[in-house]
């Protein structure tokens, strides 16, 4: 098993910028794909993004990308989320996640891992 804990997480004004992190424990952290996912109230858990196990992949959805930035440093265990030109309807909880599998997954399902989650609030 692997444990998650994210930080880093607050209020920020529109326009502003935010990191963040993922520590993670237990089994190797290098097995893992690392993803991000969101939920906003009243929504379903949406993906961020993803990077694969040696970090020379990221993926992000289109609502974030060329603002948002994923990396991880295997030798802390850890991965981020750089956010920047951040928007109101940002506004969620972040929660990371791991995936054990071959395939790169950009659902919910397709992790196996998550940590408890981190509120991000963007005003306007």
């Amino acid at each position: 098993q692997v444990q998650l804990v994210e930080s880093g997480g607050g209020l920020v004004q529109a326009g502003g910028s935010l990191r963040l992190s993922c520590a993670a424990s237990g089994r190797t952290f290098s097995s893992y794909v690392m993803g991000w996912f969101r939920q906003a109230p009243g929504k379903e858990r949406e993906f961020v993004g993803c990077i694969t196990r040696s970090g020379g992949s990221t993926y992000l959805a289109d609502s974030v990308k060329g603002r948002f930035t994923i990396s991880r440093d295997n030798a802390k265990n850890t991965v981020y989320l750089q956010m920047n030109s951040l928007k109101p309807e940002d506004t969620a909880v972040y929660f990371c996640a791991a995936d054990a599998g071959i395939l790169i997954s950009m659902t919910p399902r397709g992790y196996d891992y998550w940590g408890q989650g981190t509120q991000v609030t963007v005003s306007s």
